[in-house]
């Protein structure tokens, strides 16, 4: 598999915020997001036993499989299975674009657009708001979980105005909850 980086870290955004994880950086994706805050091409080529072993060289055995996107890794499910075996718990961060193996034990689909989608029934829905139309993601998804983040543009005047509408939204629509990314606020990874 292609492998930008293995770390461990707290998850920063979502459901599981504040937990203790073994990160697996996948390399690649099949979209380009403007505001995309990850550098996750670039990577090496590494065997299924070699990741485990590198996870396991941290405490956590919560793992999060992540990007990129991880479902274009033509090994994930063997990737799955194999941390399912060394006693971890497999988290998944996709765009929800390709169909995820079997026995993932959360799924968190952030879709960066509606069309094109594979997965519509993820542990949990994070959408990157911008002030976009909700109601076609709750029509198309049904999830345990929706969770809304505001979109970070790099613009501390743009981010406040985001920020302030997302609370807005969330707080006239309880189906949703608010997802901030904590790890930026902490300056962690």
């Amino acid at each position: 598999m292609k492998i930008n980086e293995i770390f461990c870290s707290v998850q920063g955004e979502g459901h599981y915020t504040g937990t203790p994880a073994v990160f697996v950086r996948t390399s690649g994706c099949n979209l380009t997001c403007a505001f995309c805050d990850t550098m996750h091409n670039e990577g090496q080529e590494m065997s299924i036993d070699d990741i485990v072993n590198e996870c396991l060289r941290f405490q956590p055995r919560h793992a999060v499989i992540t990007g990129g996107e991880p479902s274009l890794q033509r090994e994930l499910s063997a990737l799955v299975d194999a941390l399912h075996n060394a006693n971890f718990y497999v988290q998944i961060e996709t765009n929800g674009t390709h169909p995820l193996p079997a026995g993932i034990d959360w799924v968190t689909c952030s879709p960066k657009s509606l069309s094109g989608i594979a997965i519509q029934h993820p542990h949990e829905l994070k959408v990157v708001y911008q002030g976009q139309d909700m109601l076609p993601y709750e029509t198309l998804f049904q999830a345990d979980i929706y969770s809304l983040q505001p979109c970070d543009t790099g613009n501390a005047e743009r981010n406040k105005e985001i920020i302030a509408a997302t609370i807005e939204y969330v707080l006239s629509h309880p189906r949703w909850n608010l997802s901030l990314q904590t790890h930026k606020f902490l300056g962690i990874r």
